[in-house]
Parts: C-alpha cells; sequence; structure tokens
C-alpha cells in the first residue's frame, strides 16, 4: 500500500495466520503525523473540528473530501509538539483509528482490515491488547476496532454523498490568502482548498435548499464557512524565525 494514506507505513490485512501472537501496546504519541498538515474529516466531525481548525475542501482524484488543516505551511502540524503530544481540543477520527485502516481492491465493495506494521506499539510477544487469543478467535479488542472502522466508512460514504452534491451544484470555488505572520519573517500564500461560495449558496433554487436543511447539509456548510477564522489563529502559532548570529 503506497503512502497515500498519509500516515500509514506498511499497512498490511490483518490474519491470524501473520498475527497470531501479535499485541498493540497504546501509545498517546502522534509524532507519526508531525509532517500532516491537514487531515481527511467526516461530516459529523465538522462541529467538533471547527472549533479547533479551518474546515475546507479539496479535490481527491475525482472527488472532494473536507479536511481538517492543521499547519499554513507544507510538512508542518502546529498542533503536534516535540514530543508528539496532540495540543488540539479535539483528535480527528482519522487520527483516533490508527495503526488500523479499511483497505479495498474493488471500488469499495468489499474491505479488508488492515494494521501498519511500522507503528511503533506493533509486537510479537503480545504486550498490550491482543488481536487474536491462543485459540486464533479474534478478541474483543479486535472486534471493538471492527466496529470502530465500520462507522468511520459509513461516516466516510455519506460525507462522500454531501460533497458530491456540492460539486454537482457548484458551490465550491478555489480559496486563496495570503497572511503575515505576527512574530515575524516572510508572507505566507495559502492555496489549494476549495470552499463554499456563499453568493452561490445564496442563489440555489428552492428544491436544493430544502434538501440541504432537510439533511442538515445548510448547518455543516455555514459551520464551515465560520471556521474559516480559525486561519488567523493557525498563523498566529507559527513559531518565531530564527535569528542569524
Amino acid at each position: 500500500m503506497s503512502k497515500q494514506l498519509l500516515i500509514y507505513g506498511n499497512a498490511t490485512p490483518i490474519s491470524v495466520e501473520r498475527h497470531a501472537k501479535w499485541g498493540i501496546e497504546p501509545s498517546d504519541s502522534l509524532s507519526f503525523a508531525k509532517s500532516v498538515n491537514s487531515v481527511p474529516l467526516t461530516a459529523v466531525e465538522f462541529f467538533a473540528a471547527s472549533e479547533a481548525f479551518p474546515v475546507v475542501f479539496t479535490k481527491n482524484g475525482d472527488s472532494v473530501i473536507p479536511l481538517a488543516v492543521m499547519g499554513v505551511r507544507p510538512e508542518e502540524n502546529l498542533f503536534i509538539d516535540d514530543e508528539g503530544k496532540f495540543t488540539a481540543s479535539y483528535l480527528p477520527a482519522f487520527f483516533r483509528r490508527y495503526p488500523f485502516v479499511f483497505s479495498s481492491n474493488d471500488d469499495g465493495k468489499n474491505f479488508m482490515l488492515c494494521i501498519d506494521e511500522t507503528y511503533a506499539g506493533c509486537n510479537e510477544e503480545g504486550k498490550g491488547e491482543r488481536l487474536f487469543d491462543d485459540e486464533g478467535k479474534q478478541t474483543e479488542y479486535l472486534g471493538k476496532v471492527l466496529e470502530f472502522l465500520k462507522e468511520y466508512q459509513m461516516n466516510f460514504a455519506r460525507t462522500q454523498a454531501f460533497c458530491k452534491r456540492l460539486v454537482e451544484w457548484e458551490l465550491l470555488e478555489p480559496m486563496e490568502a495570503q497572511f503575515t505572520p505576527q512574530n515575524g519573517g516572510d508572507k505566507i500564500r495559502l492555496g489549494g482548498f476549495l470552499a463554499v461560495n456563499r453568493e452561490k449558496l445564496k442563489g440555489l433554487k428552492a428544491e436544493q435548499m430544502e434538501e440541504l436543511v432537510k439533511n442538515d447539509g445548510m448547518e455543516l456548510l455555514y459551520v464551515h464557512l465560520n471556521s474559516l477564522r480559525k486561519f488567523r489563529e493557525l498563523v498566529g502559532k507559527l513559531p518565531a524565525p530564527a535569528k542569524a548570529e
């Protein structure tokens, strides 16, 4: 599996043959995501995520997905400190599911539960939470992981349907902004994201408006638009530039 999943180094399908004695030791460190400046969101996360991050959209192949922006420069996450501690008020489900992930080879008809074998907590001595018991049956821990991933996948599918509507109705437009860091340094140009055009939103037909209201989409869009003010807070978190000796 490629690095397209941002934080997964070697996502391997879980099997009793390969992982019979494996255990997962929990860790609060998110050092593995220190260079990830934005992560995918599902629609149900908009409200909590918008309290901490700008919520935007971006193109993902032929589709569009929402993102929580955690940095304004490449490969810099402003919410993970040097010890790997996550400092924001909300931890997106994309991170919470790690080191597990679903993969599919048939366009989402069937999914395989995988684990990133490069995760520091993985071990073959069975330390921490076992994946399988001594009889080769999945543990309660692995069962809970599966349920969480299933719920995540359902929310992701609903989010895709929501984003598809935004594209069909041509509500999204490229977003670009320039910021001057408060603590000095060069101006930062921010682009590559999509945001809802307020005027196009106001110009929707009555039946489109009704659909957005009934499925809570209208509320999600205003949460998204309101969250854009968080970009200035992100810029304010930038470290001061190093002074030349």
